[in-house]
């Protein structure tokens, strides 16, 4: 659901472009804060295998807000198509968001743990084809979810009046996963399931808590140093413990610099997709739509796992290079910083072909010719020559009132607002020409799509309706609103008061404006759509979404080496009564990503969207390097073979603090009764 969930923001709940990129890391980063909630509750209370269960039902009930929320109907009380109450929309969507995160966050530590829980220790190639299975397994779903997704978001529903059919879109995984947690209980009987081991992530709070603060207590240098600042913790606490904790707080430190690499990786969702919006997506045969772009990632996911794993990785090994996890953490990282490279040039070439809209400071203006005949103007100090019925080439710019002469004895101050774009249509009444003013779009069509008006200068009023969309009665020399339509070749249908009928096609790619100029020479029959005369406001978008391919095959092939190595990275190096603690740990890298990108979107304040992306790529080569620093000190460890040493030495220990006990307790005891029994003689001498 989240191939369409900033869409939403933007176009069913109406927020800006920064506000909904802002809504929508916000809540992938609450899903991504919430696994330290579900690990708590696996490890302590119910088990990895109850908690995906109940989990997944608090999951699938915030779909169904969700679904609700999106129902213009409810409180469209005067069927006009738009909500008369969108606090109560917001209100569901953000209980249905929160309900989501906190059933996703709260599964996600628990679901790569509870199939690695399905193998034992010596088999560990088959864990490793497990969690690149397991990582399939989601990028197969994200493919299917984020095609189809799509597709049921541009489907029109509705009670009262047809809107683009987000219900839909976030009904249907509400159901899937309904049947898909069916499926997941069925198979109860095969899984190996471990009980919950008691809340092991307090238990390592208040002993890192308890060394610190006795460290603390002795930092006087007559205490004799430790080899490590946790074996303060061993006046309270036994040595396995003490190093399970040192091995989850070495790997936890490996991770402060990863949140950067999920900060461009969740950006695919957000200024991806909005980016793609103001491409061309014809492919051809196929359309794709800017929220479908994101298919490429879990496509390339598909191809890519298994030649990295079957392929890429084997070869590497012949060569006798040592790829330690590590290193292939640190180059995916750095393919990431290139994707974001080559997304601020798609961005630069983007800027190019974008019209130039006005400042807050100046109006723009173009004229069009609706007289039989040509003509001469002068708007300011601009001569400018008009064909019967034709427009001028470009949007003149103004930065003060303009005398627009039409002729002689026709010469007018035209005054535009700042900020606004007009045409300005010169007609003919009598012997005299006069102009008339319309106020034109200042920005792209949203979604890809492009936004159409009729100017009627039929002798009578016209009705033109383009599909099941009306631009309602036209009287002449008047202009409609805009409609938005579709990519494609629609008809517009052209009917007067009559019944007479004329058919006009125009072909339409993606983000343009266009005014259809219907002349006073106009006439119903077999050849009316010839002397219809269609005036570009806005051109369509020019570069092909196909440039944002590079993109994607580069963050991906960033992902396959980053984010599979990681899940079993986080793994093989955790205890094992820690494997939910240090998927936690892991998933909450990309929470904090997600911050990032909301701190840096709005701290940057930056114009141009391809600064931005470079100003991220910068920070992840730093922080790269920063890691490949710390990956280089880092010692890999088997928690096994520690486990085992200490249990063995576990009897050893607890005998030698008993007997230690003793004596304290012997000598504390002898000391108190010896002051007990003067204390008792020295009262009686003084009686």
């Amino acid at each position: 659901m989240r191939a369409v969930l900033v869409l939403y923001f933007k176009y069913f709940l109406l927020w800006d472009d920064d506000f909904a990129t802002t809504i929508y890391h916000t809540f992938v980063a609450l899903c991504y804060l919430t696994p330290i909630l579900g690990a708590i509750i696996a490890d302590s209370w119910l088990g990895k295998f109850k908690t995906i269960i109940y989990l997944s039902i608090v999951y699938t009930i915030g779909q169904v807000v969700m679904a609700v929320s999106a129902i213009h109907d409810i409180t469209d009380t005067d069927r006009d198509g738009t909500p008369d109450n969108m606090s109560l929309h917001i209100a569901l969507s953000m209980l249905g968001l929160l309900l989501i995160a906190l059933g996703t966050g709260g599964i996600k530590p628990c679901v790569a743990a509870f199939g690695g829980d399905q193998f034992e220790d010596h088999q560990e190639k088959q864990r490793s084809t497990f969690f690149s299975i397991f990582y399939l397994s989601i990028n197969a779903g994200s493919l299917l979810s984020t095609l189809i997704t799509p597709i049921l978001r541009a489907q029109e529903c509705g009670i009262y009046t047809k809107q683009q059919c987000y219900p839909l879109a976030f009904g249907v995984p509400a159901a899937l996963m309904v049947v898909s947690l069916f499926v997941f209980i069925v198979g109860s009987g095969m899984y190996n399931k471990t009980a919950p081991q008691g809340n092991i992530m307090v238990k390592v709070c208040k002993c890192i808590g308890f060394a610190i603060s006795n460290r603390f207590r002795h930092r006087s240098s007559q205490y004799p140093k430790r080899h490590h600042w946790m074996d303060w913790a061993e006046e309270k606490y036994d040595k396995l413990l003490i190093a399970q904790v040192k091995m989850v707080l070495k790997v936890l430190f490996l991770y402060i610099p990863l949140p950067m690499f999920w900060a461009l990786f969740d950006q695919q969702g957000s200024r991806w997709t909005l980016q793609a919006t103001t491409m061309n997506g014809n492919f051809g045969a196929l359309t794709i739509m800017p929220d479908q772009m994101q298919t490429v990632n879990p496509i390339l996911i598909l191809v890519l796992v298994p030649i990295v794993d079957s392929l890429v990785y084997p070869l590497i090994a012949k060569c006798k290079l040592n790829f330690t996890p590590l290193k292939r953490m640190t180059v995916g990282m750095l393919l990431a910083g290139l994707a974001f490279v080559a997304a601020a040039l798609v961005q630069l070439q983007i800027d190019q072909t974008l019209p130039t809209f006005p400042s807050s400071t100046v109006g723009q203006a173009k004229f069009i010719n609706m007289i039989n005949g040509n003509i001469n103007i002068t708007a300011g100090s601009n001569p400018i020559t008009l064909d019967a019925f034709s427009a001028s080439d470009n949007y003149l710019t103004f930065d003060e009132p303009f005398n627009l002469n039409l002729g002689p004895g026709a010469e007018n101050v035209v005054s535009l607002p700042d900020g606004t774009r007009s045409t300005i249509i010169i007609i003919q009444d009598a012997a005299t020409y006069r102009h008339i003013e319309f106020r034109d779009m200042t920005e792209k069509p949203e979604k890809g799509e492009n936004a159409m008006r009729i100017l009627n200068g039929f002798n009578s009023t016209l009705n033109v309706t383009v599909g099941d969309e009306g631009f309602g009665d036209i009287v002449t020399n008047n202009m409609s609103e805009y409609i938005e339509v579709a990519q494609g070749t629609p008809k517009f249908m052209i009917r007067n008061d009559l019944g007479d009928e004329c058919v006009y096609t125009q072909t339409l790619g993606f983000g343009s404006s266009y005014t259809l100029v219907i002349p006073s020479t106009f006439a119903f029959g077999p050849n009316c759509a010839d002397s219809i005369r269609p005036v570009m406001d806005i051109s369509p978008n020019s570069i092909h979404m196909a440039w944002q391919i590079p993109q994607y095959l580069l963050m991906t092939s960033g992902e396959v080496v980053f984010s599979v190595t990681g899940l079993e990275f986080s793994y093989s190096q955790a205890p094992s009564n820690m494997k939910s603690v240090l998927q936690a740990g892991w998933l909450l890298t990309v929470a904090v990503g997600n911050i990032i990108v909301l701190i840096v979107a709005e701290a940057a304040t930056l114009e141009d969207q391809w600064a931005e992306y470079l100003l991220f790529t910068s920070l992840l080569v730093f922080v790269c390097i920063v890691f490949s620093v710390m990956a280089f000190f880092y010692k890999y460890i088997d928690p096994t073979k520690i486990e085992a040493q200490f249990a063995h030495m576990e009897p050893y220990e607890k005998e030698k603090k008993k007997s230690l006990d003793m004596t304290k307790k012997n000598l504390y005891g002898n000391d108190r009764r010896g002051s007990n029994s003067s204390n008792k003689g020295t009262q009686q001498t003084k009686m």
